[in-house]
C-alpha cells in the first residue's frame, strides 16, 4: 500500500467518522465535546488536504491503471468525487465560521447539510483510493512540477 495516499484516506475517513461522532453528541446537546470534536473533524480533513496538496504538487497525480473499458466510468466518478470534496470543503468552512462568530441559528441550518456532503465525500474518497490503489495497480504518476516546468 502506498504511504501518502493511505494517510491520506485515513485522515479524510477520520474526520468523516468524528463528524458522525459530532453529530450524535449535538442531538445529545453536549455543545462543548460537539465543538472539541468538530475542531478534531475540521483538523483531520485539514490534515488530508496538506497530504493530499503536497503529493500532488511534489510527486504527481496517479492515472487509472484498471481495465481500458472503465476508465470512462472511473474518470465521470472521479469528477463527481472532485466535485463533492470541494462543495463539502467550502461547505465545512462556511460552517466552521458560522460556528465561531455564533450564528448558531444559520449553523443548525447548514450543519446537517455539510455533514451528509462530507459523508459523501469521505465514500466516494475511499472508493477512488480502492480502484487506484487495492484493486487495480495504480497507472503512471507524473509530477505537476515536471510536467509545468518540463523537468
Amino acid at each position: 500500500m502506498p504511504l501518502l495516499p493511505t494517510l491520506s484516506t485515513f485522515f479524510i475517513v477520520l474526520s468523516a467518522i468524528l463528524v458522525a461522532v459530532g453529530w450524535v453528541l449535538i442531538v445529545k446537546k453536549n455543545y462543548t465535546a460537539h465543538k472539541k470534536t468538530m475542531i478534531s473533524a475540521a483538523i483531520s480533513a485539514l490534515l488530508f488536504f496538506i497530504i493530499y496538496l503536497s503529493r500532488t504538487v511534489f510527486i504527481g497525480n496517479t492515472s487509472f491503471g484498471g481495465p481500458e473499458q472503465l476508465e470512462l466510468y472511473y474518470t465521470i466518478f472521479l469528477i463527481f468525487h472532485i466535485i463533492l470534496a470541494t462543495t463539502g470543503a467550502v461547505f465545512g468552512v462556511v460552517t466552521l465560521r458560522l460556528a465561531f462568530k455564533r450564528n448558531i441559528k444559520r449553523h443548525e441550518k447548514i450543519g446537517p447539510v455539510t455533514s451528509i456532503i462530507w459523508f459523501f465525500t469521505a465514500v466516494t474518497g475511499v472508493a477512488v483510493y480502492l480502484l487506484l490503489y487495492i484493486i487495480y495497480r495504480g497507472g503512471e504518476t507524473t509530477s505537476m512540477i515536471k510536467a509545468i516546468l518540463g523537468f
